[in-house]
């Protein structure tokens, strides 16, 4: 038996295992327009663990914030390109990179990057992704989006699902109607629930990020943590201060 060769059969296998590990904390430096949901959507991790691996209080993250997400990692060979380890792992080269901010076009060996196991969440995978906690049409995901526009254009993204899920909230509270149109449209002593229904904003187009709040809120993500009132800082209204409050975010405030 040539003892030379098998040496080195064997010293390959183990260089070829240690390229890869087993899922495990791995770091990811949060970008520009993140949220939660969309980094567990990158790295299959659910919100509810993300929130707790990082000990985080709310989930509002900020850009280059470093969090802990559970992922393959990959150490780096001579020979490799982002091409070839995309097709490894069969995962496209965009979503590589989008799982390691510090990636550019090019790598070097020795280089650690995280192995997705998701993909990338953009307005082309609505519809495809987890099951909703309420029944909803695309009707029903523009007019909820177009609500957080209106409500929270210029607040935190948080904010902006904070809004969606106050009206997910109350569908499931028996005190509100139990669709998204009759919760949006509901009037209460002959004024609107929501202002701007009454001023017409409601009508105005939806941002993006609006529309991937109205999603992530759909798909059960509540940063309010069950609130069904919301209102700006600014409001003198007793009646609401006094409730208690369930978060802050930017200029708006969610009670329960």
């Amino acid at each position: 038996m040539n003892f030379k060769k098998v040496r080195t059969i064997l010293f390959a296998a183990t260089l070829s295992t240690m390229c890869v590990t087993q899922v495990h904390a791995a770091s990811y430096k949060v970008k520009s327009g993140d949220s939660l949901f969309k980094i567990g959507t990158l790295f299959k991790n659910s919100v509810d663990s993300l929130v707790k691996s990082n000990n985080l209080k709310s989930t509002e993250i900020y850009p280059n914030q470093v969090l802990k997400v559970d992922s393959k990692i990959y150490t780096v060979q001579a020979s490799d390109s982002l091409y070839l380890i995309s097709k490894k792992y069969n995962v496209s080269v965009d979503t590589l990179k989008a799982a390691n901010s510090s990636v550019g076009n090019y790598i070097y060996p020795g280089q650690v990057l995280n192995i997705p196991s998701g993909h990338i969440f953009n307005s082309t995978s609505y519809l495809n992704s987890s099951q909703p906690v309420v029944p909803y049409s695309s009707s029903d995901l523009d007019l909820l989006a177009r609500l957080v526009n209106a409500e929270a254009q210029s607040e935190p993204y948080t904010a902006k699902v904070g809004v969606a899920a106050v009206v997910i909230n109350r569908i499931h509270n028996s005190n509100f109607p139990s669709t998204i149109k009759d919760i949006i449209y509901q009037k209460s002593d002959k004024y609107y629930q929501f202002t701007p229904v009454e001023n017409g904003w409601i009508n105005k187009a939806a941002s993006e990020d609006s529309k991937k709040a109205a999603y992530e809120a759909l798909h059960g993500s509540d940063p309010t943590k069950g609130a069904i009132y919301y209102f700006d800082d600014s409001t003198t209204n007793k009646w609401l201060w006094s409730r208690k409050i369930a978060l802050k975010s930017g200029k708006m405030v969610f009670t329960y």
